[in-house]
């Protein structure tokens, strides 16, 4: 089984307008969206999807963690969250007149009792592996998150930014940055799949078993203690890229933990993430035949 650790959760709100944002005006949205957000709860969506057993936690506290809970409720995510005081955080999107805004709150400050409660619940559902994914709230180091994956028997994944995957010490099944994150982890240069594949060996020798970095149109490489491979995206339209990468990681992690090689849950994964950007949203797309879309997805090997 599967747990996801999400430590900074947040309900994305993606509100538009029909017109250019002003200071001091009153913009009024003919329409608004909410939905559960956070890498680690996006990959126990796609789990479940693909039929890998798994569970949700992180810290939620307010009325908006109350929405967390309700809401991936009727999703049918399996959740086992945390109480903490504070609000979990809401993140605003405003799209207006071709234009993207962001606002995200930082969320709740964490005290050492809620990483403690977080752990004591990681050990009550005793999972096979592991997903720490996300920001860090404030009140969280690098270095709890290496408390976090070495005190239990479980393989531990991350999904973090880069400077938080660089200060990492502990040792790690394996790593999922994007290409951003991979550049910021490493100092390298990753304009060219080259350099890209470079920077993940790089990673890897670190204390990472194995390392998935997304590249975004250009695919996904994989680096295993034996092995480098890397595979394009699958010619698909396009629709939105939003939680391609955590797509892309939920379906390498079900390979993985049923037995498949790394170069098939490579296949698997790209395969995932050539549905999700098929879609609009975070909407998880139905995988109902992922298998036909695995084996047209090629891996070569450096």
């Amino acid at each position: 089984m599967i747990l996801t650790l999400t430590l900074n959760p947040a309900v994305d709100h993606t509100a538009r307008v029909d017109e250019a944002l002003t200071p001091d005006a009153i913009h009024r949205a003919d329409d608004a969206q909410f939905d559960p957000g956070g890498k680690g709860i996006n990959v126990s969506e796609y789990l479940l999807e693909l039929g890998t057993e798994t569970v949700a936690t992180g810290p939620v506290g307010g009325f908006t963690g109350e929405f967390l809970r309700s809401n991936l409720a009727e999703l049918g995510v399996p959740t086992d969250f945390v109480d903490v005081d504070g609000r979990t955080r809401l993140n605003t999107t405003v799209l207006a007149d071709g234009e993207e805004y962001k606002l995200n709150h930082r969320g709740p400050t964490l005290s050492e009792d809620a990483v403690d409660d977080l752990l004591d619940t990681m050990t009550e559902w005793a999972p096979d592996v592991v997903v720490v994914a996300g920001s860090l709230p404030p009140g969280v180091s690098p270095s709890d998150v290496d408390h976090l994956a070495a005190a239990g028997d479980w393989e531990t994944f991350v999904d973090v930014d880069g400077e938080t995957m660089q200060a990492l010490d502990a040792s790690y099944a394996g790593c999922k940055p994007n290409r951003q994150e991979l550049a910021a982890a490493t100092g390298r240069a990753v304009d060219d799949l080259e350099g890209c594949l470079a920077a993940a060996r790089d990673l890897q020798s670190r204390g990472f078993e194995r390392v998935v970095a997304s590249l975004g149109g250009d695919g996904a490489v994989m680096v295993t203690p034996t092995a480098t491979y890397y595979a394009p995206a699958l010619d698909v339209d396009v629709v939105d890229t939003v939680s391609a990468g955590d797509s892309l990681f939920a379906g390498v992690l079900s390979a993985l933990v049923a037995g498949e090689s790394d170069r098939v849950a490579l296949e698997t994964g790209v395969a995932v993430a050539a549905r999700a950007v098929s879609v609009p949203g975070t909407v998880v797309p139905t995988l109902g035949g992922i298998e036909r879309d695995v084996e047209r997805v090629s891996v070569s090997e450096y």
